[in-house]
């Protein structure tokens, strides 16, 4: 007696995992772009920014030309200053600092004690 092995085919399998199996979600980009745009509307806007540093020092400027790992500010009566991005704590729009978009109230680190 011959015995033959039937195998089902590709598509039969296919089917049967389909229907077991859930779909995964695909997991979320690298890379959003979200920093390149807010870096790009305020280059276009002029818009003026303070910048922190890590050691709580403060510029103030606009930014005007950015990449991957720095970004280039402006500054009017000062030079220009290239700063690295891993040595920025937070930037944010000038005008800002009390009652604006920024969410830390009366203990905005760049408040003076009067």
């Amino acid at each position: 007696m011959n015995r033959r092995l039937i195998r089902p085919t590709l598509s039969d399998v296919q089917d049967q995992l389909g229907s077991r199996m859930q779909r995964k979600k695909p997991a979320p980009p690298d890379q959003t772009n979200a920093e390149n745009f807010y870096y790009l509307k305020q280059m276009q806007a002029r818009t003026p920014m303070i910048v922190v540093l890590d050691q709580g020092e403060t510029i103030r400027g606009v930014i005007e030309w950015y990449d991957k790992h720095c970004i280039k500010v402006h500054r009017t009566n000062e030079p220009n200053l290239l700063l690295m991005k891993s040595c920025i704590r937070f930037m944010y729009k000038d005008g800002e600092t009390r009652g604006g978009a920024h969410s830390e109230g009366d203990n905005h680190p760049l408040q003076e004690a009067d």
